[in-house]
């Protein structure tokens, strides 16, 4: 096999994370890592990042990337945290600038900060293509959930980030700013043109307190079974289906912090006089 995905499970925002392995070169990329966040406390841990670190550590590995699906809702990006542990150029899709530049208005950002991207150290295009050892990664744009939404695809695995779930469990919502729900539709369908014995290693999932999560899946499978978008949903039926289903879902609890964070590539906010880091939540009547 020429490459290795470990995959890790953080079961308080039901994210995983996976760490792609180049076997020849030992390089490596981590994909969507994260903090440890209780926003009773404002506490920020990083028990879930140093299992990343120490498997990267621990088995010889040089990262190259720290790979961003999209600017998460429902946890904080551990991404910054990590580079100075391992190493690593962050990077997410191109899509970031739209999303940036509509939350630096929710959050009253003052024009200091840059809607541009900047804050990453790279910005990926559709159909790009990157190199990690002797392995080809490219990049396929999956907006609909959001704006900045890529895939990231190695020979017969493509991390899919929130574009689809396990087949029980269905799609991304897509009422977020810039969501979509007929974007998304053919987002999917790009996905699952790859082919049917292709490998979706999904970003989310929610078992039950002794479940393990569904880290993988089929193209098959999901063509075959999944509850919003297998063969035989249409178009008009998925936006339907999705746009009820969106309806009825509470916000994110973690939406507002990690927005800020995650924007911002990972960077925590800067300390205020008193040495205080502060995360903003709008309010509303």
């Amino acid at each position: 096999m020429r490459y290795h995905i470990e995959s890790f499970h953080h079961r308080p925002t039901g994210t995983l994370s996976h760490i792609l392995v180049c076997a020849h070169s030992k390089q490596c990329a981590i994909i969507d890592p994260c903090y440890d966040f209780d926003i009773f406390s404002g506490r920020i841990g990083t028990d879930s990042a140093d299992k990343l670190v120490r498997y990267v550590q621990g088995n010889n590995l040089e990262c190259q990337w720290i790979l961003e699906t999209h600017a998460h809702a429902d946890h904080l990006t551990s991404a910054q945290w990590i580079k100075k542990q391992v190493g690593g150029k962050i990077a997410i899709g191109e899509g970031i600038q739209k999303v940036q530049l509509h939350f630096r208005e929710v959050f009253g950002l003052s024009d200091s900060f840059p809607t541009d991207g900047r804050q990453f150290d790279y910005l990926f295009k559709d159909q790009e293509e990157f190199v990690l050892g002797e392995l080809s990664i490219k990049v396929i744009a999956t907006p609909g959930h959001t704006n900045d939404s890529v895939s990231y695809q190695v020979e017969d695995s493509v991390f899919v980030g929130d574009t689809v779930f396990a087949p029980h469990r269905g799609s991304a919502r897509c009422d977020f700013p810039g969501g979509d729900a007929a974007t998304l539709y053919q987002s999917i369908q790009k996905i699952f043109d790859i082919g049917e014995s292709t490998h979706l290693y999904l970003c989310h999932d929610y078992p039950g307190e002794n479940e393990p999560p569904v880290i993988c899946v089929t193209v098959a499978d999901q063509i075959e079974s999944n509850v919003q978008i297998s063969r035989y949903v249409s178009l008009e039926e998925y936006v339907k289906k999705r746009t009820q289903r969106d309806s009825g879902l509470a916000i994110p609890k973690l939406l507002y912090p990690s927005i800020q964070v995650n924007i911002n590539a990972g960077h925590l906010p800067e300390p205020n006089n008193d040495g205080r880091q502060y995360l903003k939540i709008p309010i509303k009547f």
